[in-house]
């Protein structure tokens, strides 16, 4: 199982204040010196929940100039915002400035006030067709192949991206949840998954993961593919100690995202009713209820938080499902010394969970006695 670290602070810091990516750079720092795969970073807007990085290829070119093996991955670019030829250039430096280790997860989009950003903002109600033609594009960019548009003039231009990246392809993650479609559309395009537990159940991802590899198999792609599952995440030496310093920080993170959820909600034809989704018209008593509800899922089935023999087990679930990468987001409001000291129990985890050929050899000829 590949381990990776995955950045998705809540930045509810005033203007002005210093050192508000450190978690981040030193994290990747640590993540790069320690064998992990990936590191991940978000693409958010105008909200707290995730709002340190609303560019996350500058984010990227930062960790870039301070690291020398570990992947540098988005979480994902929202494609129906930007245009193609934009994306490709600003990974492209950072393909560059890395050497050949950018990938890129991106996804459609599901908050309305995000689109603010794009040239046309009924793209949000046609997200899903903007975001497969912009896709297309930015592989065609990549390759450096020709891409026509049309220029003030009116007169259509072939325009190639420069500079030219490192990679001859671009990987990349579709970002993928509840609809099993989007996970048969990512085998057929033969791009890998970036999935988490949000609204799904370990059985349901289990499920869809196999609707991907078939697809990957029908279209004739090589390998079969990479599922990618962010898990919120820390690692201790008992479930009572780990919940016990978890619990707090993570309800407050999870409160900072339910306006959020709200005008997700708020975007449903059939669930535009204020009353119905007003967050502010909950009783203080209603909403601590529900954080204390949703980390108490989180906690017991859907994060990679508790004791070793616990997430060990979690680990091994997430193997036997078929998932290839476990994305632990470790900045859910936690102070940075309780993060750095998970990240050292994590790495215990991961060697754990991935011990050395010749460790699992002795252990065969220790049973085999």
């Amino acid at each position: 199982m590949d381990f990776s670290l995955f950045f998705f602070a809540n930045d509810a810091s005033a203007a002005g204040d210093h050192g508000k990516y450190d978690v981040i750079l030193k994290g990747a720092r640590w993540a790069d010196r320690n064998g992990f795969s990936r590191v991940w970073i978000p693409e958010r807007h105008f909200h707290s929940f995730g709002g340190l990085s609303p560019n996350p290829s500058v984010l990227a070119a930062a960790i870039a100039s301070i690291t020398e093996r570990v992947q540098i991955c988005s979480g994902s670019v929202v494609m129906p915002l930007h245009d193609p030829i934009r994306v490709a250039e600003e990974w492209s430096m950072v393909d560059n400035i890395s050497g050949g280790r950018v990938g890129l997860g991106i996804a459609c989009g599901w908050v309305p006030n995000d689109f603010v950003i794009s040239k046309n903002q009924t793209d949000f109600d046609n997200r899903k067709d903007v975001f497969h033609q912009n896709t297309l594009a930015l592989q065609r960019l990549w390759r450096g192949e020709p891409h026509q548009v049309t220029n003030p003039l009116g007169e259509p231009v072939d325009v190639r991206i420069m500079p030219r990246p490192v990679q001859a392809d671009v990987p990349l993650w579709i970002t993928a949840a509840a609809n099993p479609d989007t996970f048969r559309q990512a085998g057929e395009m033969g791009t890998h998954v970036l999935t988490h537990l949000l609204g799904q159940t370990v059985d349901e991802l289990a499920d869809k993961i196999v609707l991907y590899r078939e697809a990957w198999a029908r279209a004739g792609h090589k390998g079969r593919g990479v599922i990618t599952l962010m898990l919120h995440t820390l690692v201790g030496d008992s479930d009572d100690e780990v919940h016990e310093i978890a619990r707090d920080p993570m309800k407050t993170y999870l409160g900072a995202s339910l306006s959020l959820a709200a005008a997700h909600l708020a975007s449903v034809p059939f669930l535009k009713d204020p009353s119905r989704i007003d967050v502010g018209a909950l009783t203080p008593d209603l909403v601590d209820a529900t954080l204390e509800a949703s980390f108490e899922k989180y906690f017991h089935m859907g994060s990679l938080m508790g004791s070793y023999e616990k997430c060990l087990d979690t680990v091994s679930e997430m193997e036997r499902i078929g998932v290839d990468e476990l994305a632990s987001l470790v900045d859910f409001g936690l102070d940075p010394g309780i993060v750095s000291a998970g990240l050292e129990n994590l790495n215990v985890l991961r060697r754990l969970a991935n011990p050395a050929p010749l460790a699992r050899a002795e252990r065969v000829a220790q049973a085999a006695e």
